[in-house]
């Protein structure tokens, strides 16, 4: 008999990529799924539009950007739809009978923003928020949106970025990782040496370990 699941990860990809791709680059740096029977993961893909960064050009993206700049400005209208995507993808779970401190969010690069905007802008009752090789702009609502909480017992983080990163400079993730625990976030950020804008197959075996902890 199949296992119910008792627990969710969502799990979003970054910037042209799709579900599926990044569930197989996960499988081909592993060699299997994920672990945990009593887990759902979950491998959404992003609507097809128009992506600034790539000269207009549709790709499946959570959102657009003016520029990949920790310095821009947030496309806010942009984020109001990939905040509708999140909303109900967490809300799928919940109407299957997973509650939100039984969920986990995550992504890479741009799935790893989205996430972090889930986690501490949406909602901040879910069980974590895990980050690769992403970066919040300098003025995130995600910021603001935390200046504000009253829940103390806000989602861990658990962030990784190399520290050769030629996409997303690992001077930004880091700074959005002091940014969020001065505001109050507790976790880890690890980085990864000789490493560009890629996962890597140890520190995926590091968030899958987190996620046992966190989704026992």
């Amino acid at each position: 008999m199949l296992r119910k699941p008792s627990a969710s990860v969502i799990f979003f990809h970054g910037s042209g990529d799709t579900g599926a791709g990044i569930m197989d680059w996960v499988r081909s740096l592993i060699g299997r799924d994920l672990d945990g029977s009593h887990i759902r993961y979950v491998y959404p893909t992003a609507p097809l539009q128009k992506y600034t960064p790539f000269g207009g050009e549709e790709s499946t993206v959570w959102f657009d950007r003016k520029n990949v700049d920790i310095a821009a400005d947030e496309d806010r209208e942009s984020m109001s739809k990939s905040y509708d995507i999140a909303r109900r993808l967490v809300q799928k779970q919940m109407n299957d009978g997973i509650p939100e401190h039984r969920i986990i969010v995550g992504g890479f690069s741009m799935g790893g923003a989205l996430a972090l905007h889930t986690g501490y802008h949406l909602n901040t009752n879910l069980a974590g928020v895990f980050a690769h090789s992403a970066f919040l702009n300098r003025k995130s609502v995600v910021y603001k949106s935390l200046q504000q909480e009253t829940n103390a017992n806000l989602p861990e983080l658990c962030m990784f970025h190399g520290n050769d990163d030629n996409v997303v400079e690992f001077a930004w993730g880091k700074e959005t990782f002091n940014n969020l625990t001065e505001l109050g976030v507790s976790g880890s950020f690890t980085e990864l040496p000789n490493t560009v804008h890629e996962l890597q197959k140890s520190s995926l075996i590091d968030i899958e370990q987190w996620i046992l902890q966190k989704l026992p």
